[in-house]
C-alpha cells in the first residue's frame, strides 16, 4: 500500500482522542443526551457499510479489478459474524461492570486490554516480540494507568480497592473480550488477499444487523413507549451529534485499514495516545485541572512509543568488536612451515 502505516495511525490518534470531546460536546446543558445514543453507532455502522461499498465499487470498476480478489464463499462470509457477536458481549460486559465499580477504577481497569492485547497477539498470531518490546508494551499500560490515578487527597482514590471481586472479574474480562475481538478481526483481514473494501462490507453488515436487534430490544424493554426506532431515528440530532456518527465511523475505517496493513498494537498505541490527547484538549475545553499524575503518565507513554517501534541499535549502545578474520589455509601452512 502507498500509504504509511504511521500516517494512518496518527490520524486515528487524532480522531480517536476527539471522540470523548465531541460525544461531551453533543450532551445537553443538563448533562444528559437529548437523542438516543444507541442510534449512533448503528448509523456509524451504515455510514462504513455505505463508504466501502463505494470503494468496492470504484475499485472493481477501475484497472485495479484484478487486485479485488472477492471470496463469496458461505464458509468465508460467516466468519465475520464472529466479532459482531463478541463485541455485542463485550458491550454488555461493559455495562455489567459499570455496576460494581465507579467510572475512575472502570477507566483504570480499562487499560488491561493493552497487556491482554500483546498476549493473545503472542499466542493466536504467533507474532514474537522481543524483550525490549514487552517492557515497552509494560511501560505503556504502567503510563495510561498513571495519567488516570488521581491524587491520594480526593475522596475517589480509596474506590480502586473497596469494588467488589465480581467487578474486577468483570473488568478482567471486558478487557479480554476487547483484545479478543481485536485479534480475531486482525486474522480475518489477513488470513486471505481479499479486497479490504469487501471484508469490510461483511464486517459492517453484520455489525448493522446486531445493532438493529440492539434497537428493537430495547422498543421491547420499554414497552414502545417512545414509538418503534425508526421512527425517531433522528430525533435530538444536532451537527455535534452527527460529526459523532461521523468521527466513529471514519475511526473504524482506520482501523479495519491498520488491522489489514498493520497489526494490533499499532492501534493499542494509537488509542492510547488519543486517550492522553483528550486529557491535553480537555484543559483548554472543559477548564480540566491537570495533574502530575498526568504528565507523568504522557512522559512514560512517550518513552513506550519510543522503545517500541525505535530499531534496538537506537536504544543500546553496543560496544564495537573488532573479529579477527579467519586464517586461509595457505596462511596455515605458511606459519607452520616457519616455525618447524
Amino acid at each position: 500500500m502507498g500509504t504509511p502505516w504511521y500516517f494512518v495511525a496518527l490520524l486515528l490518534t487524532i480522531l480517536t482522542s476527539s471522540q470523548g470531546i465531541l460525544t461531551t460536546l453533543s450532551q445537553s446543558d443538563e448533562g444528559g443526551y437529548n437523542y438516543d445514543y444507541a442510534t449512533v453507532p448503528f448509523l456509524a455502522e451504515v455510514f462504513k457499510l455505505i463508504i466501502s461499498g463505494l470503494f468496492l465499487w470504484r475499485e472493481t470498476r477501475t484497472s485495479s479489478l484484478a487486485t479485488a480478489k472477492i471470496t463469496t464463499d458461505w464458509r468465508s462470509v460467516r466468519l465475520f459474524v464472529i466479532p459482531s457477536i463478541i463485541y455485542l458481549i463485550h458491550n454488555n460486559v461493559q455495562f455489567a461492570t459499570l455496576t460494581y465499580v465507579d467510572t475512575s477504577t472502570y477507566q483504570i481497569m480499562g487499560n488491561l486490554k493493552i497487556v491482554t492485547t500483546a498476549i493473545l497477539f503472542r499466542l493466536f498470531l504467533k507474532r514474537k516480540l522481543s524483550n525490549l518490546q514487552w517492557m515497552a508494551i509494560g511501560l505503556l499500560a504502567v503510563g495510561t494507568t498513571t495519567s488516570q490515578v488521581k491524587g491520594c487527597g480526593e475522596a475517589s482514590c480509596d474506590s480502586l480497592f473497596t469494588a467488589p471481586i465480581q467487578g474486577y472479574l468483570l473488568g478482567i474480562l471486558s478487557a479480554a473480550l476487547s483484545a479478543l475481538a481485536g485479534i480475531y478481526t486482525e486474522f480475518l483481514m489477513k488470513r486471505n488477499n481479499d479486497s479490504l473494501y469487501w471484508q469490510n462490507l461483511q464486517l459492517y453488515t453484520f455489525g448493522s444487523l446486531f445493532n438493529v436487534a440492539r434497537l428493537i430490544a430495547d422498543d421491547f424493554r420499554l414497552g414502545f413507549e417512545k414509538g418503534p426506532w425508526w421512527q425517531r431515528i433522528f430525533d435530538g440530532y444536532s451537527i455535534t451529534t452527527w460529526l459523532v456518527v461521523l468521527n466513529l465511523g471514519s475511526t473504524g475505517l482506520l482501523v479495519s485499514w491498520l488491522m489489514k496493513y498493520a497489526d494490533n498494537i499499532v492501534k493499542v498505541y494509537s488509542t492510547s495516545m488519543a486517550m492522553l490527547l483528550t486529557m491535553v484538549a480537555s484543559i483548554y475545553l472543559f477548564s480540566f485541572k491537570p495533574t502530575v499524575q498526568l504528565f507523568l503518565g504522557i512522559i512514560i507513554c512517550i518513552m513506550s512509543l519510543h522503545m517500541y517501534f525505535a530499531p534496538p541499535q537506537t536504544l543500546v549502545d553496543l560496544p564495537v568488536t573488532n573479529e579477527a578474520h579467519p586464517k586461509t589455509l595457505k596462511q596455515v601452512i605458511v606459519e607452520e612451515k616457519t616455525d618447524s
